[in-house]
């Protein structure tokens, strides 16, 4: 009797939740098949010697012993560091900052939001060669015009080994920055402007408001910005490969674009799933770490 019981249950939830399973099906079978699927083949393909594309011989993890003994990885890796530190000392603060101001203001926020937001638009390929031709060397480059006409010598902007990746990274902040800026906007947004009243009344400041109404609201959304942004420049591949190609000297090379060059300009497959798997690992305990930090702040 019991089992009958059990069964119409079974039954009568399937067919309860018969349309949700339709919609959710597909997806999940594209999600294994475009997501999973190549990650698993990927981590295979890793531990064996690859001919074309093709695995030919099971070695283990000498492919990631070679990846990890060559003698630019610990300099990518210091490169890839240096993104990520660059990218949180320059593109991290400014949009909060501009979406702490922009929640200030009365009139023209509109049009703030919307002029900010559209370098975001702007494909990233396509805001690596506007902004290499702004750091273009010689007189032919718009910083070193406007230096010539201050009296000033041209500057070899990208050929600079100290300079070149701090410049790669404003221009991936410039092209990030709308969106990041909204985001932060539509939190401030959801504070209680009774709170802000108060303050005022309490005779609270501009930079009291701050302290002791903003930061404490913002606090859980500008941790998760910042793992997500970490998570973000530490795969960043495009931006040196169409800005400088990794130069000079290897001086802006990444991870992501010595995972590019071992497969597509050396052939090096093996290898490169190898430092792929490598990456993948690294970004995974970020990911963990910002789901971790998403789970608490919504406790």
């Amino acid at each position: 009797m019991s089992d009958k019981i059990n069964k119409r249950k079974i039954s009568s939830i399937i067919k309860h939740n018969a349309s949700g399973w339709a919609l959710l099906i597909p997806s999940l079978i594209l999600f294994v098949m475009i997501v999973w699927r190549p990650i698993l083949i990927g981590i295979t393909y890793s531990t064996f010697r690859l001919q074309g594309f093709t695995p030919v011989e099971f070695v283990g993890l000498k492919n990631f012993s070679d990846v990890l003994t060559d003698t630019n990885f610990i300099q990518t890796l210091k490169n890839t560091v240096a993104y990520v530190f660059w990218s949180l000392v320059i593109g991290f603060p400014l949009p909060f900052i501009c979406a702490v101001m922009l929640n200030e203001l009365v009139h023209m926020q509109g049009y703030f939001k919307v002029t900010t937001y559209l370098p975001v638009i702007i494909p990233s390929i396509a805001t690596c060669l506007i902004w290499r031709l702004v750091y273009m060397d010689g007189e032919g480059g718009l910083l070193n015009m406007m230096l010539y006409y201050l009296g000033i010598s041209p500057m070899g902007w990208l050929s600079n080994k100290n300079m070149v990746i701090p410049l790669i990274i404003v221009a991936m902040s410039w092209n990030t920055f709308g969106s990041t800026l909204i985001m932060y906007f539509a939190s401030l947004q959801g504070i209680n402007q009774e709170l802000y009243e108060a303050a005022r009344l309490d005779g609270a400041g501009f930079f009291n408001r701050i302290r002791f109404v903003l930061l404490p609201h913002m606090k859980g959304m500008l941790l998760l910005m910042l793992i997500r942004q970490i998570i973000g420049v530490f795969n960043v591949t495009e931006q040196p490969l169409t800005m400088t190609g990794g130069g000079p000297n290897n001086a802006s090379m990444s991870l992501g674009l010595t995972n590019y060059f071992y497969a597509f300009k050396y052939g090096q497959y093996d290898k490169s799933l190898a430092l792929g798997v490598i990456t993948f690992l690294m970004l995974l305990v970020l990911t963990f770490i910002y789901f971790g930090l998403d789970k608490r702040i919504e406790e």
